[in-house]
């Protein structure tokens, strides 16, 4: 039987040439390397800010832990960002009509062309609630340069005497001040110990009735329980305690029906709520002419 050449192998066709081609094909570039190379070369100076921004605020964190109150100025005096205008250049105040300037002076204790970093926002609205003028007070530090205050004032209410002193209050009571009292424009006068606290009630009550409020000069507390109505014309109106709104209606009634005030009266008393007592001014005793001198007799 014959036995079978075994099969010769053959050489692949064309190798070199497909290596040459494979060898030759150019390789394109990834889009979204290419992207991400430039993306990572733009980001690199925002990432070194923001890194030395955060190192800036980590200095800050631990000085202001360390000792706030004393290293806040050397801090901001520190990093003044170059010298890039983060200096007070505006302070707006809003709310204001008769808290005095310096009472912000003082409250603020800033001035154009401090550092802005070193101002306290909440140092200063604290100092601004503790005056009596304020009520309440929202203080902003907008950068670069800017301090923003907004204020609700305490309004001038009546004039308190008191010991021979005038001071103006507001409507709680709360003294307000002391000189120029005049600047504040006409207002109600009250006067003796508690009137400053009390003096709300009545004097709502009295501008119900303009008639009866534009004769009222003075209200009078007295033993710091009633009022007494001192009136343009002298007289004293007695206001029963704890009943004035009953009686200011009465007197308004009977003054609108028999024009009782323009009567010539030392007092009204009121205290009783069946009974008015009236007591008229006192009326001068005329002048006597000094009796005339007999003339003596010139006859013997």
């Amino acid at each position: 039987m014959p036995r079978e050449k075994p099969a010769t192998p053959r050489a692949p066709r064309n190798v070199p040439a497909q290596r040459a081609t494979q060898a030759a094909a150019p390789q394109r570039p990834n889009p979204w390397r290419m992207w991400w190379r430039r993306q990572r070369q733009m980001a690199r100076p925002v990432l070194v800010f923001a890194m030395g921004v955060g190192g800036i605020g980590m200095l800050a964190m631990g000085i202001m832990a360390a000792d706030p109150a004393a290293r806040l100025n050397q801090l901001a005096s520190a990093f003044s960002f170059g010298g890039t205008g983060f200096t007070v250049q505006d302070i707006k105040v809003e709310g204001r009509e008769y808290t005095p300037r310096e009472v912000f002076e003082q409250a603020l204790a800033v001035t154009e062309g401090d550092s802005t970093l070193s101002f306290n926002p909440a140092a200063a609205r604290a100092r601004l609630e503790a005056s009596p003028w304020i009520i309440s007070a929202h203080v902003e530090r907008h950068l670069p340069g800017t301090i923003l205050v907004r204020i609700t004032e305490r309004r001038a209410f009546a004039i308190w005497q008191k010991d021979g002193r005038f001071q103006v209050i507001d409507r709680e009571g709360h003294l307000l001040q002391a000189d120029n009292i005049g600047a504040f424009g006409p207002l109600p006068l009250v006067v003796g110990n508690g009137a400053d606290t009390a003096a709300a009630g009545l004097i709502d009550l009295l501008r119900g009735v303009p008639d009866l409020a534009a004769r009222v000069e003075a209200a009078i507390r007295v033993s710091g329980r009633r009022w007494n109505l001192r009136l343009a014309s002298g007289a004293d109106v007695l206001l029963p305690e704890g009943q004035e709104a009953a009686a200011i209606a009465r007197l308004a009634e009977l003054h609108a029906r028999d024009k009782l005030l323009d009567r010539p009266l030392a007092s009204l008393d009121m205290r009783l709520p069946d009974r008015l007592v009236l007591r008229p001014q006192p009326v001068s005793a005329p002048v006597n002419p000094s009796p005339a001198t007999p003339a003596r007799s010139t006859r013997g």
